[in-house]
């Protein structure tokens, strides 16, 4: 069953009706809970690994591969990570054996990073059963539970999921311009601060170094304490109410659409409602472009 679509006009959801980080929709879930449930048919556990960590040789016990950096990308865009169409994505999905009716558990290699991207492709696809596993496969490691030695695969059935696409969930540059001037919204960038007051290279090339006018910085990391666990909830609205002005109309930015999407379930941990991930970041605002401004410095 599908959790109701949120209210982007009723502010922050009251305590009592958070969800619960133990429920089996999400938004996270503990190495434990996903320990005692693993195996159980209706559980789908995906590998969102990217980078150094995408295919590596060990993997959570039957996780299947949320490839980021391949079908679950449109590559045909501009911009790296971008979201494929409704048809490609459930066509990926289903090639992955997903059924509208399961669970669904990610994580990634490096703790949480690229997991809470297919986390919010997922809830942006209509599919609200689906969770990040807190600390990702490094929690899982240090909590001496077995991994498995080969990479994230599926070769069983096609699955019958359906892609059911919540506009608004994922935006354009036009959507962040106009949140840029909009006084009750906030944009914010997940890059580290050194890359958004533009004092250190963009790792990818052809880009403008800085940032958005106006946009406030919040790097993804600050949301997870030392062991690479998310915050409690009271800590994770506090980090956003340091930046925010207590503004309730988030934006969320970063390079490539990725670790925005660690603000996005950040913030929907804290309780906030009206959120949206910049689908094409920094990767598209800092090309060259006359429409697209830049500031440098803090």
């Amino acid at each position: 069953m599908s959790t109701p679509d949120p209210d982007p006009a009723a502010g922050p959801v009251p305590a009592s009706e958070r969800p619960d980080p133990d429920a089996p929709f999400g938004p996270l879930v503990g190495a434990e809970w996903l320990a005692e449930r693993i195996g159980r048919p209706g559980l789908v556990l995906f590998d969102a690994s990217v980078g150094a960590h995408r295919g590596a040789p060990a993997r959570i016990p039957g996780a299947r591969p949320f490839d980021l950096d391949g079908a679950l990308s449109d590559h045909a865009a501009a911009a790296p990570h971008t979201m494929p169409a409704a048809a490609e994505f459930a066509d990926a999905m289903r090639n992955l054996g997903l059924d509208d009716t399961d669970t669904v558990v990610v994580y990634d290699g490096a703790g949480i990073y690229s997991s809470a991207r297919a986390w919010w492709m997922l809830r942006a696809m209509g599919f609200d059963r689906a969770a990040v596993l807190d600390g990702g496969l490094p929690a899982w490691t240090a909590a001496g539970l077995p991994v498995e030695d080969a990479p994230a695969a599926y070769g069983g059935p096609r699955g019958s999921f359906t892609a059911r696409p919540r506009p608004g969930l994922l935006v354009d540059a036009a959507a962040v311009s106009a949140a840029l001037a909009d006084p009750g919204a906030v944009v914010l960038d997940a890059r580290t601060r050194e890359r958004f007051e533009g004092t250190a290279p963009e790792p990818r090339p052809g880009l403008r170094g800085g940032h958005m006018p106006g946009a406030v910085n919040l790097p993804f990391g600050r949301l997870q304490d030392p062991q690479g666990l998310m915050l409690p909830p009271d800590g994770l609205r506090a980090a956003f109410e340091a930046v925010t002005a207590r503004k309730e109309r988030l934006r969320f930015s970063c390079g490539s659409g990725v670790t925005a999407c660690v603000l996005a379930l950040g913030a929907t941990l804290a309780g906030y409602r009206d959120t949206a991930v910049y689908d094409g970041s920094w990767s598209e605002w800092g090309l060259p472009s006359p429409d697209r401004p830049v500031a440098s410095g803090p």
